[in-house]
């Protein structure tokens, strides 16, 4: 029993908090910590339809808009809030393991592509001016993106703030041919696009690799689709790109799709042990509801 009141804290990444309209938080398994996530995109209207979202577009969003400055003001007091302990003193996370109650990051994230949120220069340069005046040096600013508007001048405006900033790009990729790509993200957006926005926007700095894996009416990837996955990566790197971590996960929450379900842990290792082995690059694997 003594494992399970963590495990329930590590799953539940509900995007509301209190009263609140964008900000919010979560223990996060990738984080290795407290991550505060800030919802550019409250309307939940996203370029993708992934197959295995946890998002639910059933339920009428509260708000469409964001109102920056309700926006910071709620970032501010979330950090009150972590920086002096008292979120640890709420029911829902009050069994936090002690390792976990560090503050890693400000993570925009939300119901969909935070990058398409017109808002996202103006909140990530408010958010960094928040971080600075509160000498949270240490704390890093995380994009959550699809990598689908990095090649938008204003978006690249946002990615300037978040490079000065401890910042940290954690892009979407989750495929290695175009197919199964539109299988898993159901966009009308070509897969060329994102491996050309990743690896553009790899050359600059380094960035974090995120690749859901599942399985579809009960069949995990093929072999032939996680090589060419492994195609991409090393292509990113031949061109130049820098990736310093690659995170292999799978469904740990209730999916869009009732036929999607999370691979074993055991499926997991073994598609990070080939990233390592193909790619020699770093690879991290986090796993299902157990």
């Amino acid at each position: 029993m003594t494992q399970r009141k963590p495990l329930l804290v590590i799953r539940d990444h509900r995007r509301t908090f209190a009263e609140n309209r964008y900000v919010y938080a979560v223990v996060s398994r990738r984080s290795h910590g407290v991550s505060i996530g800030i919802n550019l995109n409250p309307d939940k209207i996203c370029n993708f339809d992934c197959v295995y979202c946890q998002v639910d577009r059933k339920t009428p969003p509260l708000v469409r808009d964001v109102d920056v400055p309700a926006l910071l003001e709620e970032v501010d007091d979330m950090l009150d809030l972590v920086t002096t302990g008292g979120l640890f003193e709420m029911e829902r996370f009050r069994e936090t393991p002690p390792e976990l109650r560090r503050l890693n990051d400000l993570a925009f994230s939300g119901d969909g592509e935070p990058t398409t949120c017109p808002e996202f220069a103006e909140v990530v340069r408010g958010v960094a001016e928040i971080k600075k005046h509160r000498a949270l040096e240490d704390v890093k600013l995380v994009l959550i993106t699809n990598a689908t508007r990095l090649h938008d001048p204003r978006v690249k405006a946002g990615l300037e703030v978040l490079d000065a900033s401890n910042g940290e790009i954690w892009a979407k990729l989750e495929a290695g041919t175009e197919a199964y790509y539109h299988q898993i993200e159901r966009t009308t957006i070509p897969f060329s696009r994102v491996l050309e926005n990743i690896t553009e926007t790899a050359k600059v700095r380094p960035i974090v690799i995120q690749s859901l894996f599942m399985r579809l009416r009960g069949e995990a990837p093929a072999e032939a689709e996680l090589d060419a996955f492994c195609d991409r990566l090393n292509e990113i790197i031949a061109a130049g790109g820098r990736i310093n971590l690659v995170q292999v996960y799978t469904v740990a929450r209730v999916p869009a799709e009732e036929w999607v379900s999370p691979l074993s842990n055991a499926e997991v290792d073994a598609i990070v042990a080939l990233v390592q082995r193909r790619t020699g690059l770093a690879a991290e694997g986090f796993y299902g509801p157990g």
